[in-house]
């Protein structure tokens, strides 16, 4: 990894960070963001299957520019993904799909309320793609891996 990727990664988790400081919201983030990744995992599923891990694969080389630490652990979290949605019933793939992304998307909103902040994709919507990883280095934190 360059030294410019890596910095980037920095100033996109610390911006991201900005909003969401609130440990409450903090947690509820923990919760939704994962929820909201399968959810739409789910619903692009349910439309074609090869699509999810198109965009999955998207994603990743996206990750893999930022931080190798961080495109490993997002290839295992979406693959895990994946392979739920691989095992449920298909008839199941959308509506469990479109609730999870409905009352993961409020927890979201109610997380920004608590913070007083708007959440940070309004600015930039990368940071729909930052969010598990901002996730993700919390739990690197806690494990003391470097990214």
């Amino acid at each position: 990894m360059t030294q410019l990727s890596h910095r980037r990664i920095d100033l996109l988790l610390s911006r991201y960070a900005e909003s969401h400081c609130n440990p409450v919201n903090e947690m509820i983030h923990c919760i939704c963001v994962p929820a909201i990744m399968f959810a739409l995992l789910g619903l692009i599923w349910s439309v074609a299957p090869v699509l999810a891990v198109l965009m999955v694969a998207a994603a990743l080389a996206y990750y893999l520019q930022l931080s190798q630490p961080f495109a490993v652990a997002m290839l295992a979290l979406a693959a895990s993904m994946l392979l739920l949605l691989w095992c449920l019933p298909t008839q199941l793939v959308l509506p469990v799909s479109l609730i999870i992304f409905v009352v993961a998307w409020i927890g979201q909103f109610i997380g920004h309320k608590i913070e007083g902040k708007r959440p940070s994709f309004f600015d930039d919507l990368r940071f729909l793609l930052i969010g598990p990883l901002f996730i993700v280095s919390l739990l690197f934190r806690r494990l003391h891996i470097r990214y």
